[in-house]
C-alpha cells in the first residue's frame, strides 16, 4: 500500500469565477490584488453571505509566488522591501539563494489570538544567554506577500485591529521585548468581515481599511436557488467543477497578473484628481486617505480593464467603494449606503441621472 503525501489531499476551493452576484465585494478584492496598496476591503453584510467562500477563492486563484525557499516571511528573491534581514545579509554576501513556488498565502486571524501570536515572539531568555535573536513568526510574517482574513474583525480587540492597520500600511512588522528588536516584511492584502448587527467598526478604525464593500442576502427566488444547486454540485463533485471552471479561473487570472503589470503606467490626469478632491471635500471626509485611496483604486480599475488613462466611468465605479465609510463621524450612525456619495459625484462630474 502507498501512503499518499498529506499535502496531496487540499481542500477543494470553489472556484471564484463560479460565485454568483456579490459583485461589489468581488470588485474591491481584485483591486486590492492588483494594488495592495489601496489598504484593504472591510467586507460588511448578513451572516451565510459567502464572505469566506470569495475570500478563499481569489486566494486559490492567483497565481503561484515565488518565495526564498524555507525562509518564514516568504521574502522575495530581489526586492528588498519584500525581504527579511537575513536574506539581504546573504545576498550582500554574495550567497546562493535557492527559491521555490508557493501558492499566496492565506492566513486566517482567529479571533481569540494573542499579539503574540499575531506579530511573532523573541525568546528573551535564548537571545540574553546565547547572544542571538530567538524570534518565532507569527501570522503577519506568515502573511506576508498573501492575504490575511480577519472574520468578525468588529469583534476584534482595538489594539489587535491597530496593529493589523499599522502593518498593511507601512508593509512592515516591528515586534520590541526588554530592549531587543526584531523587524520584519509583512506586506499584504487585509480583508476584514463582519455583521453590522454585531457592532460597527469605530469610525477612526474604519477609516483606515481602503475600501468598504457591502453585500445583502439575494432576495430572488430564482437566484438563491441557483446557488444553493450550484454549492451543492460542487459538494458532490469538486473535481469536476473545477475542471469545467478551470479555463475562466485561468483567463481572470491571466487578466490580473497583466493589470498588476500595467499599472505604474496608469496616468490619471490632474482635472479629475481635481475633482476627487472636490467630492471628498464637499463630503467632509476627514484626511486625505479618501482622496489617495479612490486615485489608487481609479487606477487599478483601469488597469484591469487594460487602459492606460482613467476616466470619469473608472472613478464612478470605485468612488462609493472609498468613501462611503468615511463619512460616519459618530460610532452611532450606520454607514451611508453610497447614495451620499453618488449625489456628490454626479453634481461635481456634471453627469446627467
Amino acid at each position: 500500500m502507498v501512503i499518499k503525501d498529506s499535502s496531496e489531499y487540499n481542500t477543494p476551493v470553489f472556484p471564484f469565477t463560479a460565485i454568483v452576484g456579490q459583485e461589489e465585494m468581488k470588485l474591491a478584492l481584485q483591486l486590492n490584488v492588483i494594488d495592495p496598496k489601496i489598504g484593504g476591503v472591510m467586507i460588511m453584510g448578513d451572516r451565510g453571505t459567502g464572505k469566506s467562500t470569495t475570500i478563499r477563492a481569489l486566494a486559490d486563484l492567483l497565481p503561484e509566488i515565488e518565495i526564498v525557499k524555507n525562509d518564514p516571511f516568504n521574502s522575495h528573491k530581489s526586492d528588498f522591501d519584500l525581504m527579511s534581514n537575513e536574506i539581504k545579509i546573504a545576498i550582500q554576501n554574495n550567497e546562493t539563494i535557492e527559491t521555490e513556488l508557493l501558492k499566496i498565502p492565506m492566513v486566517d486571524l482567529p479571533l481569540g489570538a494573542t499579539e503574540d501570536r499575531v506579530c511573532g515572539t523573541i525568546d528573551i531568555e535564548k537571545a540574553l544567554t546565547e547572544g542571538i535573536k530567538a524570534f518565532e513568526p507569527g501570522l503577519l510574517a506568515k502573511a506576508n506577500r498573501g492575504i490575511l482574513y480577519v472574520d468578525e474583525v468588529n469583534l476584534l480587540d482595538d489594539h489587535l485591529v491597530d496593529i493589523l492597520l499599522d502593518s498593511a500600511a507601512s508593509g512592515w512588522n516591528t515586534v520590541e521585548r526588554e530592549g531587543i528588536s526584531i523587524r520584519h516584511p509583512a506586506r499584504f492584502v487585509l480583508v476584514g468581515s463582519g455583521n453590522p448587527e454585531e457592532g460597527e467598526l469605530r469610525p477612526q478604525l474604519l477609516d483606515r481599511f481602503g475600501m468598504h464593500a457591502e453585500i445583502r442576502t439575494v432576495k430572488d427566488p430564482k437566484l438563491r436557488v441557483k446557488v444553493v444547486e450550484e454549492r451543492t454540485s460542487f459538494d458532490k463533485a469538486p473535481d469536476v467543477w473545477i475542471e469545467n471552471y478551470e479555463q475562466q479561473q485561468q483567463q481572470l487570472r491571466d487578466k490580473i497578473v497583466a493589470a498588476q503589470n500595467l499599472l505604474p503606467n496608469v496616468e490619471l490626469n490632474y482635472d479629475l484628481r481635481i475633482k476627487i478632491s472636490e467630492v471628498c471635500s464637499q463630503l467632509d471626509v476627514d484626511g486625505l486617505r479618501g482622496d489617495i485611496v479612490t486615485n489608487r483604486a481609479a487606477k487599478a480599475y483601469a488597469a484591469y480593464n487594460e487602459r492606460t488613462n482613467v476616466t470619469i466611468k473608472d472613478i464612478e465605479k470605485v468612488i462609493t467603494l472609498c468613501l462611503r465609510h468615511r463619512l460616519r463621524k459618530d460610532p452611532l450612525e450606520s454607514i451611508d449606503s453610497g447614495d451620499k456619495v453618488s449625489k456628490i459625484f454626479k453634481e461635481i462630474f456634471e453627469i446627467e441621472d
